[in-house]
């Protein structure tokens, strides 16, 4: 005889988070999920299109590592479920996956839409109400714009770019979300080399972006603006033996063998060199300007780059959180899920994996809660 279902739960937002939650609830509760947009319309751009899920590190503390903000919180939640965890769940919904060389995990098919259409059809007891929601009451009443629903449990997963209004009146604090993983605007003018990439650092017409700033942007969230980068862009080269084996090419084309020719002729530009000028024309002083000018190239940052930003850091105070259940600490049955917690990692599937995680914790939670 089938399982009566006993809890109603609530889970609000219906990103990645929220609906692997709903996944592993839906067989022994009554699920609602509550989204006022797409359902998982934030999974698309994911990649650049093709959907990164994970990151293929096995080692819990290693993967904990690439989370600038959440990372001993995450240490139990991947001991539960990690990357091996999350390629087995998608396997198990049909997404076959591989790794790039970079250790990137994506589903065979490249595409995003393919993985959002197999999360929803896995998602075959769970109900979808497309509503925007207000207010949590504490009882549990969970008010929309259209309307109020009872619940036993509300799970809160509305991502890291939501309103915190209704978590907030909840009594929780909120750490105040910043951009990460954005590219970058700089005082310095490098419209000239938009387009121009140096060792992960691309230049725009705004400032820099890139794998490199992404990351870095993400250490530094929270550092207050302005404040200067230093890159070294020529690593270990013996700038006078080359001179001296090329004394007829230009210095311009001689560093071209290095760094971008554009890239190359800037720098030397800025220093008051003639990029033209001979190789066994460069006397020790000039050469001396070059060399510092390349392992010491400073930017000055302002701020992110406008409509630039990936994921946010901020969100619900951990503290706030129990990290073995992800429930509140404040009000019993009230849960958090993926990137409304103040957790976020780098490029590279990290981000993605928080929620998988930290959403199956939850359902795995409630199940054990109720003795199920």
């Amino acid at each position: 005889m089938e399982q009566e279902l006993k809890s109603k739960i609530i889970i609000v937002g219906g990103g990645p988070a929220g609906c692997i939650c709903a996944y592993f609830l839906q067989d022994k509760f009554d699920v609602t999920i509550i989204e006022k947009g797409k359902i998982l319309r934030t999974i698309l751009p994911t990649g650049g299109g093709r959907c990164n899920l994970a990151h293929a590190e096995y080692d819990n503390k290693e993967l904990a590592s690439n989370y600038p903000r959440g990372e001993k919180f995450l240490y139990s939640v991947f001991s539960k479920f990690g990357t091996a965890d999350t390629v087995d769940f998608f396997e198990s919904i049909g997404v076959k996956t591989y790794i790039q060389d970079d250790m990137r995990i994506f589903p065979i098919s490249n595409s995003s839409s393919e993985v959002r259409e197999k999360i929803l059809n896995s998602l075959k007891k769970v109900k979808f109400v497309k509503e925007e929601v207000l207010r949590i009451n504490q009882g549990f009443s969970v008010v929309t714009n259209m309307g109020a629903y009872k619940a036993d449990y509300v799970i809160i997963a509305i991502g890291g770019h939501a309103s915190y209004d209704m978590i907030k009146m909840l009594g929780h604090k909120i750490i105040e979300p910043k951009p990460a993983l954005v590219g970058l605007r700089t005082v310095e003018d490098f419209s000239s080399l938009s387009g121009v990439s140096v060792n992960d650092v691309l230049f725009t017409h705004k400032g820099i972006s890139g794998p490199a700033v992404y990351k870095i942007s993400s250490l530094k969230a929270r550092d207050k603006y302005p404040y200067k980068l230093t890159f070294d862009f020529i690593g270990d080269i013996d700038l006078q033996i080359e001179l001296n084996s090329n004394p007829h090419k230009s210095i311009k084309n001689l560093l071209g063998e290095h760094v971008p020719k554009s890239f190359a002729e800037y720098c030397l530009e800025n220093e008051g060199i003639n990029p033209e000028k001979k190789c066994h024309d460069i006397d020790g002083k000039t050469r001396d300007k070059i060399l510092e000018k390349l392992h010491h190239f400073e930017v000055t940052i302002v701020g992110p780059s406008p409509d630039s930003e990936v994921v946010t850091s901020g969100g619900v105070d951990l503290n706030q959180i129990n990290s073995k259940t992800l429930e509140s600490k404040i009000i019993p049955h009230i849960y958090f899920c993926g990137e409304v917690m103040d957790i976020d990692g780098f490029c590279g599937g990290f981000n993605l994996q928080n929620c998988w995680s930290t959403g199956f914790v939850v359902a795995q939670s409630l199940n054990f809660a109720l003795g199920l």
